[in-house]
């Protein structure tokens, strides 16, 4: 369809219909990885539910590819799309607190620093990512691990209600009360339903923790590794910490001459009492000589965002994911010898731990399947120039090879990348089947099948 085709779009929306022709076309084709450089036909601004109706309708009858966009953060890109129509939730990131109800409210384009810093105000929050810049929306949908979720389960588990716009261009509000077999689909099977306009989350009492980060050099890796994963299995739930391996970071805590080096980190909150936070903590401290520290009450909105200033948007990024029983000596060991090799500042390595209340919840009980393992492993690969994809892409994956024969045969979908397809099934487990039948409900044409797609089945 050429750009005249367009006008048509433009008549029956509020928002604005972006075309090749536009002076900000290139900088609304762009999205949060710098490796994805696709080329719509039209981005349309979304201004309110019914541009999202009108665009749903318009990309359907005209057979068009729709990619659905609310942080922009996926990793794979699929907020966007060579030819086809993005709907774009960058202006509509508006969070609404009800403080009685214990909720909040947030429209599709909210990233997590602008939830948590409406909550922050009463004391509240749900969980979410690490990141700030992160979308709500897209974390949510697939699972949502977070810092608060031994304490208070995935973001998803804090899911109340959502409001969808289906492939047919209805509008549906999903809860465990309304259409709950697309609201069981919402909570993990990300954006294969529907477009999601806003999301409700029930919210739990966090101001200030008591956290931040604890730096080694990699030498120590084996010891800090042991420690957190000792340490986590029991922990109080008040505890939310991940083990991650990276590149020294440029930070004003740690001495110039550890930055760049291979290190070894330790990162999180405590969300109750701040003296027995430090107590937590202070084992941390002790297992292993430390290459810098910034630890300390914090409100949890900072915590949140501690790595957003190294990673702007723009930068290349290659991710792979894996689920893990548990981080036995050999775990430790793959990561330690592929930590030497970390390629860039902004690559991260993380272990997650989804026990606690993440695991209080059955299997089948959300599309998110695996309540029985113990911690979710990120691979991460960032870095700035494109004359280094192919390597670093390849140090992504023989990480990801090297760690596989010890995982539970999945990973987290929020951290899959593009090529990653042929493992969804596996990724939903004993779920896929009811996945697919909800899909084919709500979905049957697939239009909704720029994500980690689960193909429509009718029985």
């Amino acid at each position: 369809m050429d750009n005249k085709g367009f006008a048509a779009l433009q008549e029956k929306v509020r928002g604005q219909v972006i075309t090749s022709d536009h002076p900000l076309y290139d900088a609304s084709r762009t999205v949060y990885n710098g490796m994805i450089d696709k080329r719509p036909a039209a981005i349309l601004r979304v201004s309110q539910v019914a541009d999202v109706i009108a665009g749903v309708n318009f990309a359907r009858d005209a057979g068009l590819d729709l990619a659905l966009r609310g942080g922009g953060h996926s990793a794979p890109g699929f907020g966007t799309c060579d030819g086809g129509l993005v709907l774009d939730f960058s202006d509509r990131r508006g969070v609404r607190v009800d403080p009685a109800a214990v909720t909040a409210r947030a429209e599709a384009g909210t990233t997590w620093a602008d939830f948590n810093h409406a909550t922050n105000a009463f004391g509240l929050a749900t969980t979410g990512g690490i990141i700030g810049s992160t979308g709500v929306a897209g974390l949510t949908l697939g699972g949502g691990i977070g810092y608060l979720a031994r304490k208070y389960g995935l973001s998803c588990d804090n899911l109340k209600s959502a409001d969808v716009v289906t492939a047919e261009g209805k509008f549906l509000t999903a809860s465990a009360t309304e259409n709950d077999d697309l609201f069981w689909a919402l909570r993990g099977g990300t954006g294969n339903f529907g477009v999601v306009t806003s999301l409700e989350f029930n919210l739990h009492p966090v101001d200030v923790v008591y956290g931040g980060v604890v730096i080694y050099l990699l030498e120590h890796a084996e010891a800090v590794a042991q420690l957190f994963r000792d340490y986590i299995a029991t922990a109080p739930e008040d505890m939310g910490i991940f083990l991650g391996f990276h590149q020294g970071p440029p930070v004003p805590f740690l001495p110039e001459e550890f930055h760049g080096k291979p290190v070894v980190v330790v990162v999180g909150g405590w969300t109750g009492p701040h003296d027995e936070g430090e107590r937590q903590w202070q084992q941390f401290l002790e297992v292993a000589p430390i290459a810098g520290s910034f630890l300390g009450p914090l409100p949890y909105p900072m915590l949140n965002t501690l790595f957003d200033p190294l990673l702007p948007k723009g930068l290349q990024a290659y991710w792979k994911a894996e689920f893990l029983p548990e981080l036995n000596d050999d775990v430790i060991g793959v990561a330690q010898n592929f930590g030497a090799g970390v390629p860039s500042p902004q690559t991260a390595n993380h272990f997650y731990p989804i026990n606690g209340a993440a695991q209080r919840v059955g299997a089948d009980e959300t599309a998110f399947p695996y309540r029985d393992v113990n911690f979710s492993v990120a691979i991460a690969g960032m870095w700035e120039s494109p004359a280094d994809n192919d390597a670093n892409t390849k140090w992504v994956r023989d990480y990801h090879q090297a760690l596989q024969p010890h995982g539970a045969g999945a990973g987290y979908v929020n951290f899959l990348d593009a090529d990653d397809q042929s493992r969804i099934e596996d990724n939903y487990g004993g779920n896929y089947t009811r996945l697919a039948k909800i899909k084919a409900k709500y979905d049957p044409g697939n239009l909704f099948h720029i994500n980690q797609n689960i193909k429509p089945v009718v029985q």
